[in-house]
């Protein structure tokens, strides 16, 4: 004789539309009766949709019959508000749990018996140098001795491989990926896994899976430090390493520009709200300085990020001038946004990296 069990294992490949979750740990079919296998069952309905409880009703059908049932017989009604709620806290209890399960995944893997240290860089909005930043801070922690890993977790932004004038892919060993080294930084990019110029379009879930292989599908060897290149804004990338991470440190990016800063401010809630330590404030674009007579041009207006520095209770820990990185084509370690140590902007990067060294101990 079949059993509850059996006919509830039948079913579990079939997932509700609005909840993702499998219906018998959502617990939508109940009322299970069984006699002489014969089986009758009672289906709570997320939709009203009537090609989906036909669909559905079929789909059931076919699995309590391939399970052993002779005559199924379905009654079919609308979740109540308990039952709606009831889902609604199976789902985030089941969402903390794939999370807390995935962080442990991430610590077994990347932190040696010393630990290694998280460093997230964030911004409020696109355009404000974020991705520049990651990369020069990386280099230059690189240049003290530190073991650095770099990832772009910019899924639909992905920029770090050509900033840094990565031109290989990196090589599968052992059904492990081995990320590319480039100025003493191991790199892993979504950039490495897509044709050139060709879109990602991507739901939630998969960006978040996508950001779990980063950790756990590559061989990141004895690494230090991983910078982790956020996309801008607070949107699912960035709340899945903030959950999946809970021992990452924040740095925040903004230009001096008011309208940035007050942006800015809502990526930095998100840390505090997670309860992310913040590391500080980065200033780019603070102002741009005349080549022949030194003089300091505030292009972007002065003061957003020591006022956002306030507001978030931290500290503004570098401002960084416009312009680019004088590098030519021709020299063997070209890249388009990597600084050299011996200019200006290097030292103010060098600076930095000194500060995040000591601030974290």
């Amino acid at each position: 004789m079949i059993t509850k069990e059996q006919l509830l294992n039948a079913i579990r490949h079939l997932h509700d539309p609005e909840f993702q979750l499998d219906l018998a740990e959502l617990q939508f079919v109940r009322d299970m009766m069984i006699k002489e296998d014969n089986v009758s069952a009672t289906v709570l309905l997320s939709s009203e949709d009537e090609s989906y409880k036909q669909n559905l009703e079929r789909q059931i059908t076919a699995a309590f019959q391939q399970a052993g049932a002779k005559d199924v017989h379905l009654r079919f009604r609308a979740l109540s508000e308990f039952d709606r709620n009831e889902a609604a806290r199976k789902l985030q209890a089941h969402a903390a749990e794939v999370h807390t399960e995935a962080a442990e995944q991430v610590r077994n893997i990347l932190d040696p018996a010393e630990g290694v240290q998280f460093i997230a860089i964030a911004s409020g909005k696109g355009g404000v140098g974020k991705s520049t930043v990651t990369v020069n801070l990386a280099v230059a922690l690189a240049r003290m001795g530190k073991k650095v890993g770099l990832i772009d977790a910019d899924i639909y932004g992905f920029s770090v491989p050509d900033m840094m004038g990565i031109e290989q892919k990196p090589e599968l060993v052992s059904n492990k990926i081995i990320p590319v080294e480039r100025f003493g930084v191991k790199v892993i990019s979504m950039g490495f896994f897509v044709e050139e110029n060709t879109p990602v379009i991507w739901r939630g879930p998969m960006l978040g899976k996508m950001l779990r292989n980063f950790f756990q599908e590559v061989s990141w060897g004895d690494v230090e430090m991983v910078l982790l290149d956020l996309p801008p804004g607070t949107g699912d990338v960035a709340l899945d390493v903030h959950q999946m991470i809970p021992q990452s440190k924040e740095i925040i990016v903004t230009t001096p520009h008011a309208t940035a800063a007050f942006v800015a401010a809502r990526a930095g809630a998100m840390a505090i709200h997670t309860e992310h330590e913040m590391l500080g404030i980065v200033e780019n674009m603070a102002y741009y300085q005349c080549g022949q007579c030194g003089e300091k041009d505030y292009v972007f207006g002065r003061g957003g990020g020591a006022k956002l520095a306030e507001e978030l209770h931290t500290e503004l820990v570098a401002q960084i001038p416009l312009g680019a990185p004088d590098n030519h084509i021709a020299e063997p370690d070209y890249s388009p946004s990597v600084y050299k140590a011996d200019t200006e902007t290097g030292r103010i990067y060098a600076e930095l990296a000194r500060h995040i060294v000591d601030k974290l101990g």
